[in-house]
């Protein structure tokens, strides 16, 4: 296990803080708490953690709000975020998704589990980020992972997360066509709640932002990038 991994466990719940705490760091992991969200930002930018754990109700700001703070600051978009929660009802797993989170758990689980799926995360991520350099400048065309930026003839562009990721996926390797699959597994990894087809919708929407021109639909197979002026 890499000892540089920093965990944020944010919980108003002190026996699932305990929990948590003991079984991450049993296995190598670095552990931060914070028994409210309302220091979270501050432990965020403190700690600099690279997953997030949090619970949905909590005191004060609910977890679906301060996931949609987290992952509103540009300098957090590369910190991987799960909810833990006792909720198992399919809107609440899909408004933490659609918050921005990057799996759901729910409670309880037992913990060679829960390190599973943390792992299984951990190394998406890698494989993410070992997919190209941090920066990708293709004519008018860049993109960087660090500062989460998209400019393209000489405008910049905000995209969600997930649109930024699968943006900066298929630019990586411009000739190269990406199955749906492909893009699925690198990008949403096992998730059973979120379609494939949320694909083509994310696809719709970087072309809406940005340009119809900066990705190909190759018919049958999947997608990839294309820079035309």
């Amino acid at each position: 296990m890499n000892q540089s991994n920093k965990i944020l466990l944010i919980d108003d719940d002190k026996d699932v803080l305990e929990f948590l705490s003991y079984n991450l760091i049993k296995v190598g992991y670095q552990v931060n708490i914070c028994l409210s969200s309302n220091e979270a930002i501050e432990q965020i930018n403190l700690f600099k953690p690279d997953l997030i754990i949090l619970d949905i109700v909590m005191n004060g700001i609910d977890g679906i709000e301060l996931c949609e703070m987290i992952r509103s600051k540009n300098t957090f978009n590369h910190i991987l975020i799960v909810f833990f929660s006792v909720r198992t009802e399919d809107y609440s797993k899909i408004a933490a998704l659609e918050a921005g989170a990057d799996d759901y758990i729910v409670k309880p689980i037992k913990p060679r589990f829960l390190i599973s799926k943390i792992k299984s995360l951990m190394r998406r991520k890698i494989v993410q980020k070992d997919i190209s350099n941090n920066f990708i400048e293709i004519g008018t065309f860049n993109i960087d992972s660090e500062t989460f930026k998209v400019n393209f003839d000489g405008l910049t562009y905000s995209l969600s997360k997930k649109e930024f990721e699968i943006l900066f996926l298929l630019a990586s390797k411009p000739v190269k066509v990406f199955t749906r699959d492909q893009i699925f597994d690198l990008i949403w990894g096992n998730n059973e709640l979120v379609s494939k087809r949320t694909i083509d919708v994310h696809i719709r929407k970087i072309r809406e932002k940005i340009s119809q021109n900066l990705i190909e639909t190759v018919k049958g197979v999947g997608y990839r990038f294309k820079y035309k002026r």
